[in-house]
């Protein structure tokens, strides 16, 4: 029998780290979470309370980090890429600190440079951080994008240049956005589309899927546009979840939410999956 997923979300942390997130995750019913430890729309190395970090230890709770939006080891610009690294290192070493699992981290875009300039310049500033993480420290968890601009990820067969720009290196693990996929022209509602999604995953990183990002999606397949959905109330509707659910390669792998609403909607989410998960 395939190991159960866990499923929960993104949790807000206000009232502390371990205070405010693992009450929100009692009131929207998950079972694991994903959270902010520094502001998602800026650069601050924003310091942990040891006394939160502690609690959510001993809580025992699956936890995944996610670093800031603003992350691109792509970016041509000198000062966004020393901030990516300066802020990434700093999610990875709160995410010993907490236990964590995975530290999630946006693929990034080339914006004006050429995609090889791009894909060296990750192999410069990424792979030394993988290297310091330590054998027992939480893997950082690549996220392929939507496909607009000049995206370096978007596809499932994009993560094959970008894993091997990263020397294959053990502790690159994947995120894997369902709203993304479909935005960038896995179609997950057709027929098929999730096993066939699902499947050249496992041919191109076999092992290396840690995390489901569960979004259903505003727009239409292929449409590079990222806009998230809740459960069942957009463009992948609900089935293609169960699917995936049931597919060998996320067997066992959490699966985290985020999407629109306050906790009414995400608890109403979460329900939908665990009843599609369980049925």
């Amino acid at each position: 029998m395939s190991p159960t997923s866990l499923i929960g979300g993104h949790v807000s942390v206000t009232g502390g780290l371990a205070t405010g997130g693992l009450k929100y995750m009692a009131e929207i019913g998950a079972e694991m979470v994903q959270v902010f430890v520094t502001n998602p729309r800026g650069w601050a190395l924003t310091v942990g309370k040891p006394e939160e970090d502690a609690k959510l230890v001993e809580s025992g709770v699956v936890s995944f980090i996610h670093t800031p939006y603003l992350v691109n080891f792509g970016s041509p610009s000198p000062e966004t890429l020393a901030n990516s690294v300066a802020i990434t290192r700093h999610t990875l070493l709160r995410g010993v600190a907490t236990g964590s699992r995975g530290v999630v981290v946006h693929t990034g875009s080339a914006v004006s440079q050429s995609r090889d300039d791009a894909l060296r310049q990750l192999r410069e500033h990424l792979l030394p951080l993988l290297e310091e993480i330590p054998d027992d420290g939480p893997d950082l968890l690549l996220e392929p994008m939507a496909g607009q601009g000049a995206m370096l990820c978007a596809t499932v067969e994009d993560l094959e240049p970008y894993l091997a720009a990263l020397e294959w290196h053990p502790k690159a693990g994947i995120c894997l956005d369902t709203c993304h996929a479909f935005a960038a022209g896995h179609d997950l509602a057709a027929p098929g589309g999730v096993q066939e999604t699902f499947d050249a995953l496992h041919r191109i990183a076999p092992g290396r899927l840690k995390l489901v990002h569960a979004n259903d999606s505003k727009d239409v397949c292929g449409s590079k546009k990222d806009r998230h959905e809740n459960i069942g109330a957009g463009h992948i509707g609900a089935q293609p979840f169960a699917d995936l659910m049931r597919h060998p390669v996320a067997a066992g792998v959490p699966i985290c939410i985020e999407t629109p609403g306050k906790a009414d909607k995400h608890r109403e989410d979460i329900e939908l999956l665990k009843k599609l998960r369980d049925s």
